[in-house]
């Protein structure tokens, strides 16, 4: 694993770690004030993810290749 991964995943495991804290001393109205938070980080996390590990696709491949075709002409 590479170091930022390790930082992600160590900050997302404290992160709902403390979330089943609270829900564990009663502390619900606070996990619910912050449920939109978990899941703005959960979402960004799977979002950056899919980024790294998705192949180059649509409009960014078609503009590579087009580029390529404009450095062959004379």
């Amino acid at each position: 694993m590479k170091p930022r991964q390790i930082v992600v995943v160590t900050v997302t495991v404290t992160v709902f770690a403390w979330s089943v804290v609270m829900v564990a001393v009663g502390q619900t109205a606070a996990v619910a004030a912050l449920a939109p938070a978990l899941a703005l980080t959960v979402q960004q996390i799977v979002h950056t993810v899919r980024s790294h590990t998705a192949p180059t696709t649509g409009a960014g491949a078609r503009l590579d290749a087009a580029a390529d075709k404009e450095d062959d002409a004379p």
